[in-house]
C-alpha cells in the first residue's frame, strides 16, 4: 500500500486548523475512512505552552470558593461562566504554528479514490489557505514527514 502526506500550514490561525480537523473526521465517519485517512496536528509552541500550563497551576488553586459558589445557585452559575470565559480566552492566544498532516493510505486497486482524495482535500475551504503541499512515497522528503509522522500524537 502506498502512502501518501499532504502538509498544510495554518500559520497561527488555530480556528482554521480545528475547521480542517472537523471536516476530515467528518469525512473518516461518513466514507468510513478509519485508517485510510489519519491526521494529526503538529503545534510548534507545545513545549513553551505545557510550561505555561504548569506556571499557571498554581494560579488555579484557591479551591475553598468553590464550596461557597455550591451553596447559591447565582454564584455557581457565574463561576462557571468565569471558568468558561478564562478556558476561551485561552484558546485564541495561541501564538504557536499550527500544522496539520494528513496520510492518505490506500491499497494499490483504490488508487483511483486515492486520487479523488488528492484531488478534493486541498481544493475545500479551510485547507486552500494552508498552502497544501503532497509528498508522496519515492520523493526527498518523505522519510522525514513519515518520522515527524509517527512522533506526534
Amino acid at each position: 500500500m502506498a502512502h501518501t502526506y499532504l502538509l498544510f500550514d495554518f500559520g497561527t490561525d488555530e480556528e482554521k486548523a480545528q475547521l480542517a480537523r472537523h471536516k476530515l473526521e467528518g469525512w473518516k465517519q461518513a466514507f468510513r475512512l478509519d485508517k485510510k485517512l489519519q491526521y494529526k496536528l503538529e503545534r510548534a509552541e507545545d513545549e513553551s505552552k505545557a510550561a505555561s500550563e504548569q506556571a499557571e497551576k498554581p494560579v488555579e488553586a484557591p479551591k475553598t470558593e468553590k464550596p461557597k459558589a455550591k451553596a447559591s445557585g447565582k454564584s455557581k452559575t457565574k463561576h462557571k461562566s468565569k471558568e468558561a470565559e478564562a478556558a476561551d480566552a485561552d484558546a485564541p492566544t495561541s501564538n504557536g504554528k499550527v500544522n496539520l498532516l494528513v496520510r492518505l493510505y490506500f491499497s494499490g486497486h483504490e488508487k483511483l479514490t486515492e486520487q479523488r482524495w488528492l484531488d478534493r482535500i486541498p481544493t475545500e475551504e479551510p485547507f486552500k489557505e494552508a498552502s497544501p503541499r503532497v509528498i508522496r512515497q519515492g520523493e526527498q522528503q518523505f522519510d522525514e514527514i513519515v518520522k515527524q509522522f509517527d512522533s506526534l500524537e
